[in-house]
C-alpha cells in the first residue's frame, strides 16, 4: 500500500496501538498528524488535548488540518479501558468510559467531517471492540462504549456515504499490550492480536483497495 500524498490523523497516537498505526502508515508514506492528551512529540503532533470536549477536538483537528495541507483519513484510536463489575464498582466509570470510547470519537469524527467533504471523500475508522458483541461480567461499562462506537460507525456510514466518505470499525479482542500483560501476567500472550496486525487492517481499510467498504464492524480476534 502507497498513502504517498495522503494526509491522515491518528487520535490516540501515543499508546501502544496508537503508535503501531501512526508507524504502519507513515512507512507507507503518509502524513500524519497525531492527536492526543498525552505527550506527543512530534512536529505534527497535539498533545494535551481533551477529545470528548467539543470545543477542543474541534480546534485541534482543525489545527492538524492546517498543517497537513489537508484530511484524508481520521482513525479514532483514542479510548480507555477499567473492568469493573456493577455491584462494587462506580457509576462514575460509565461516564469516563462513555467520554473516552464513545464521545471522543463522536467529536473528532464531527470535527473532521467538513474537511473530509472539502477533499471529494476519505476514511474514518474506528476501534471497537469484540465484547460490545458479547459481554463478561465486570465488562459492562467498556462493552457499552464500545457498542455505542459501533453504532456510530454504522449510522455514519449511511450517513456519508454519498459523501464518498466510508466509516468502518475494527473490534480487537485482547491486545498484547504493556499494559495488558502486566495486568494478567498469566495469560498465554500468544494468542492475543499484535497491534501491528490490527494497525495492517486499518491501513487496508484506508486504501483505494477498500474503497467499496462502508459500515462494517470487523473483528480481529487473533486466536482468543
Amino acid at each position: 500500500m502507497n498513502f504517498s500524498g495522503k494526509r491522515c490523523i491518528v487520535t490516540g497516537g501515543t499508546g501502544a496501538l496508537g503508535a503501531a498505526v501512526v508507524a504502519r502508515l507513515r512507512a507507507a508514506g503518509a502524513a500524519v498528524a497525531v492527536i492526543a492528551r498525552g505527550a506527543a512529540p512530534g512536529d505534527m503532533d497535539f498533545s494535551g488535548v481533551d477529545l470528548a470536549d467539543p470545543p477542543a477536538a474541534a480546534a485541534a483537528v482543525n489545527r492538524a488540518v492546517e498543517q497537513l495541507g489537508g484530511l484524508y483519513a481520521l482513525v479514532n484510536v483514542a479510548g480507555a479501558f477499567r473492568w469493573e463489575t456493577l455491584v462494587d464498582g462506580h457509576i462514575a466509570t460509565w461516564d469516563l468510559l462513555y467520554s473516552a470510547n464513545l464521545k471522543t470519537a463522536v467529536c473528532a469524527s464531527k470535527a473532521a467531517l467538513p474537511h473530509l467533504i472539502a477533499n471529494g471523500g476519505g476514511r474514518i475508522v474506528n476501534i471497537g471492540a469484540a465484547s460490545a458483541a458479547k459481554a463478561a461480567a465486570g465488562m459492562g461499562a467498556y462493552a457499552a462504549s464500545k457498542a455505542g462506537v459501533a453504532k456510530l460507525t454504522e449510522a455514519l456510514s449511511e450517513e456519508v456515504r454519498p459523501k464518498g466518505i466510508t466509516v468502518n470499525a475494527v473490534l480487537p479482542s485482547i491486545i498484547d499490550t504493556p499494559a495488558n500483560r502486566a495486568d494478567m501476567p498469566k495469560a498465554d500472550f500468544s494468542k492475543w492480536v499484535k497491534p501491528d496486525a490490527i494497525a495492517e487492517l486499518i491501513a487496508f481499510l484506508l486504501s483505494d483497495a477498500a474503497g467499496a467498504i462502508t459500515g462494517a464492524l470487523i473483528p480481529i480476534a487473533g486466536r482468543v
